[in-house]
């Protein structure tokens, strides 16, 4: 794969298809309710017509469950993910959610210096513990996060 330029990235909702898959999955990243969860919206970062990462969101009234960030190997590094979280955030902020949520096993720090915060899980709103991410597909010592939006 030839680097593109961040620049040359563009950020736009993609559908399921098997390249996301893919991606996914070469992540280690949950597919399985891809196309069963109705409150999810995916978006890709394209590179040309080739997906390069892609971030989830889970948009329920007043939270969101972000989820499924990834990014091609060649382009980790690269302020790539951070475009894609951003993007994310924004989506959620403009359709009113106060608070985004986020389950990691591996990338807390991450979040961390993203302005998340370790949650508990006991205090998530119900629809976060309601999901199928929170409820069964990530595993019980999954870290929960969960940024709110500045006031």
């Amino acid at each position: 794969m030839t680097i593109p330029a961040l620049s040359g990235v563009e950020i736009r909702p993609v559908a399921h298809c098997a390249q996301l898959e893919q991606l996914l999955a070469s992540c280690d990243l949950p597919v399985a309710d891809l196309t069963t969860s109705q409150a999810l919206q995916l978006f890709g970062a394209f590179a040309d017509a080739e997906l390069v990462g892609v971030v989830g969101l889970e948009m329920y009234p007043s939270v969101a469950l972000l989820r499924s960030l990834a990014v091609a190997p060649a382009l980790r590094g690269k302020g790539l993910g951070d475009r894609l979280v951003r993007f994310a955030e924004q989506r959620a902020e403009a359709q009113g959610v106060a608070s985004v949520y986020l389950l990691t096993t591996t990338a807390a720090s991450y979040f961390e210096k993203r302005g998340y915060a370790v949650a508990t899980r006991s205090d998530a709103p119900e629809a976060i513990r309601a999901t199928t991410q929170f409820s069964g597909m990530c595993p019980a010592s999954s870290i929960l996060m969960v940024r709110h939006r500045a006031s």
